[in-house]
């Protein structure tokens, strides 16, 4: 009895975890700088995201106050009923 609460408590954990990958995408001649805007959104079940997704490199660099883009980052966090895509930019 204890070794299948063991198991199950290992698959329950195994199923909720998540996984989080991240990747550069672009990296310019210009300074990387202290500067970071992020721009992300979710996907429910795989299916569903907001009308409004904006994940893109100039929503990214807006929001940190970015004029001068020296990197940009994409990760995804995949979870069991969420995904998350988020871009990463840096600059100055």
């Amino acid at each position: 009895m204890k070794k299948m609460k063991n198991i199950i408590l290992g698959l329950s954990v195994a199923v909720l975890t998540s996984c989080a990958v991240s990747t550069p995408v672009l990296i310019t001649d210009n300074v990387v700088g202290e500067k970071r805007g992020e721009a992300s959104f979710d996907v429910i079940l795989g299916l569903i995201r907001p009308m409004n997704a904006d994940a893109s490199i100039a929503t990214a660099a807006k929001n940190g106050g970015i004029t001068q883009v020296g990197s940009v980052d994409y990760k995804v966090k995949a979870g069991l009923f969420k995904d998350t895509y988020t871009t990463i930019v840096t600059g100055r």
